[in-house]
């Protein structure tokens, strides 16, 4: 097993070596907009800048604190370093998400293969672009698993992290609040609102407060132009792609939220039937962050790792008819590869929305395992 994982890390590396010089270090221009942002910080200048662009920093101020130590590194070598940390946190990711199984039921190598089958454009999507996701699913992951083994600090100050690195983070925070610890709880709410005063050292307390305002100013005005982005799979751009922008799109997505997060509440409510239902629980946030945030962009259904593997691990359980179609919605998601499809077929394939449906499909899955006892 050891000889199989060192060979498996070597491909990998390989992989990154050739591809870092050849096309990515030529790209990763998200990157590229949150070490500026870092930059940007450690001289308490403001981060959320209309004259930017399309490149505009739209995370939390904290999260530009915290990106600062990289920030002080050079552009041409900060570059390299996040992206082979990166694809180690990839491996860290799969690794977790195994462990957060209660039960394994599928080899490890089985599992690994089927989570990079289905969610490895996404991966690669997330070096090429230089994003954060892979943090945030890892810290995520990691606090479920820190729940498994019943350290509800660790647990607690890795949720708070990633309403640090997104604030869609807080969509997380119902499977430790359900843990009824009293002591984490409060925790967890000191630690968020210790990120809000995060930048004051630097900006003082009336610049802080004008940094979150033009956050939330920055955010809300680029979401509606990006609704009808071909590479935005959330809910609200699903309807908005087969309806288009209106009163119907709108409602319809608004309602579609909240059957999910209805949905996302039975399973909690089911919860006694199995022995570790924070698992399950935490993969199925993670899948629902892309769907419920306005700005759902694809790759971040790499976030829905955790739910792959517990769905490979599982999927002889599931009744036949969802089975079958828990599979075609995985193989959808992994295979719709623009190099395989071609430009027309491929931008045909995001208008239709086919990704999100895939998504609620995996969903749906998840909450028969819930429903059937399994996980």
């Amino acid at each position: 097993m050891n000889r199989r994982r060192l060979f498996a890390a070597s491909l990998l590396l390989a992989a990154a070596l050739g591809a870092y010089p050849l096309r990515v270090s030529q790209n990763m221009r998200d990157f590229e907009v949150w070490w500026t942002a870092a930059v940007r910080t450690s001289a308490a200048q403001p981060l959320f800048r209309a004259d930017d662009g399309h490149y505009q920093f739209k995370y939390l101020p904290a999260f530009a604190v915290l990106a600062m130590p990289l920030g002080v590194l050079p552009l041409p070598v900060a570059k390299p370093v996040w992206f082979f940390l990166s694809v180690a946190l990839i491996v860290a990711l799969i690794a977790l998400s195994i462990r957060l199984l209660p039960e394994q039921r599928r080899p490890t190598w089985v599992l690994a293969v089927v989570a990079v089958l289905v969610m490895g454009k996404f991966y690669a999507r997330e070096l090429d672009l230089g994003q954060v996701n892979l943090v945030f699913a890892v810290a995520a992951t990691a606090a479920f698993v820190a729940m498994k083994v019943q350290q509800e600090m660790l647990a607690a100050a890795l949720l708070v992290l990633t309403v640090a690195i997104k604030p869609y983070g807080v969509l997380l925070l119902p499977g430790l609040a359900v843990r009824r610890q009293r002591a984490t709880a409060v925790a967890t709410a000191i630690g968020v609102g210790l990120l809000l005063l995060l930048p004051v050292p630097l900006y003082g307390v009336a610049g802080t407060i004008d940094l979150h305002w033009s956050w939330w100013q920055t955010v809300t005005a680029t979401t509606p132009p990006n609704l009808l982005t071909p590479d935005n799979i959330s809910i609200a751009s699903m309807y908005g792609k087969w309806l288009g922008v209106g009163t119907l799109a709108v409602t319809l997505a608004t309602a579609t939220s909240l059957a999910l997060l209805g949905a996302a509440a039975i399973v909690f409510l089911r919860r006694r039937t199995v022995s570790f239902p924070e698992g399950l629980e935490g993969s199925l946030l993670l899948l629902l962050i892309p769907l419920l945030s306005p700005q759902g962009w694809d790759y971040v259904l790499l976030m829905a790792t955790p739910a792959v593997i517990y769905l490979a691990n599982y999927q002889d359980l599931l009744p036949a008819p969802w089975r079958a179609l828990t599979v075609v919605a995985a193989l959808t998601i992994g295979l719709s590869i623009w190099d395989l499809m071609g430009r027309a077929a491929y931008s045909a394939f995001m208008d239709a929305a086919v990704l999100s449906v895939c998504a609620v499909v995996l969903v749906a899955a998840l909450g028969m395992l819930r429903l059937r006892g399994t996980a």
